[in-house]
């Protein structure tokens, strides 16, 4: 269970990373970006966020400092989506109810790395 977890966040991830950005699959992601940060270098920062996002990928694959990684996902996933929330709600594919899948997305970051982790360890005491 915990392998296909961080295997499914790693994913989505890199789709979003990837697909969403770098390779401009999903324009909307942009168009918050350039409402964000401005329309000048929007393209540029899009492609970066992107960059970074792939980056995560591999980050949370390695399982290098895997406490660290989860708490970085965490607050990168909060504090993009209250900026996203406030700022430009009408750009966000549900709207305000993306900060539930937002925070549930947390919640599963949180249980696959503090809760899941800790029960498999002891199970394997």
């Amino acid at each position: 269970m915990k392998n296909f977890l961080t295997y499914f966040i790693a994913t989505v991830w890199l789709i979003n990373g990837l697909f969403c950005k770098v390779l401009n699959l999903v324009p909307r992601h942009q168009e918050i970006v350039s409402r964000i940060l401005g329309e000048d270098y929007s393209r540029i920062a899009t492609v970066l966020i992107g960059v970074s996002e792939i980056i995560m990928f591999f980050w949370i694959i390695s399982g290098f400092k895997s406490k660290l990684n989860a708490v970085v996902q965490i607050f990168v996933i909060a504090i993009m989506n209250t900026l996203e929330f406030i700022l430009v709600p009408d750009l966000l594919l549900w709207g305000h109810y993306n900060s539930l899948f937002a925070f549930i997305f947390i919640l599963l970051i949180y249980f696959n790395e503090f809760k899941l982790k800790l029960k498999t360890q002891d199970n394997n005491d």
